[in-house]
């Protein structure tokens, strides 16, 4: 017994319903009847956005990093276990060096880079006591400042992904 051929639109692409690979040209998809090919674009929902371009962009930039971490900063006022690690005397400050470095590392502004540098995260983080209760109390109120903003499944995953690992990687001591 012979294996079946698959067809395909010369791109090496797995068949989609129909026979067509889908995977011509600059990702366009063959036209039915042989016409030419139509760019496809990919959205973060039914009918969101395109799911192209930096994160910064596509969730409202600025804006949508200022609300995130000020909601963030209103659970660890709150919280006895972090709080004490946050300088209450300079908490504007704070919120700006963390919704600063957020924006430019999804793709906004390189502000903080020019104002302080090289993240060095671990370094920053090293002089306080950052236990596996610490970093949990961390992504809780998090996960409450990334729910509260509404934003596309794609990218609330994108996001959330790297904060959980960046809250993993700032875990200093067991003790």
């Amino acid at each position: 017994m012979s294996e079946p051929t698959r067809p395909t639109d010369g791109s090496g692409g797995l068949p989609l319903a129909g026979g067509s690979t889908g995977g011509g040209p600059g990702g366009a998809l063959p036209v039915a009847g042989g016409g030419p090919a139509q760019p496809i674009t990919l959205r973060v929902g039914e009918h969101g956005a395109s799911a192209t371009g930096s994160l910064y962009e596509r969730i409202g930039g600025a804006p949508t990093f200022d609300r995130l971490v000020r909601r963030f900063y209103e659970g660890v006022q709150r919280d006895d276990v972090i709080w004490p690690m946050y300088p209450a005397d300079d908490l504007e400050g704070a919120i700006w060096r963390l919704s600063a470095f957020l924006q430019q590392y999804w793709g906004g502004p390189g502000t903080y880079g020019e104002e302080r540098g090289h993240p060095r995260l671990r370094m920053r983080h090293n002089p306080f006591r950052i236990t596996p209760e610490a970093r949990e109390r961390w992504l809780l109120h998090m996960h409450d400042a990334v729910g509260s903003l509404d934003l596309a499944p794609l990218d609330e995953a994108e996001l959330w992904d790297y904060l959980e690992r960046a809250a993993h990687a700032m875990t200093n001591t067991f003790d």
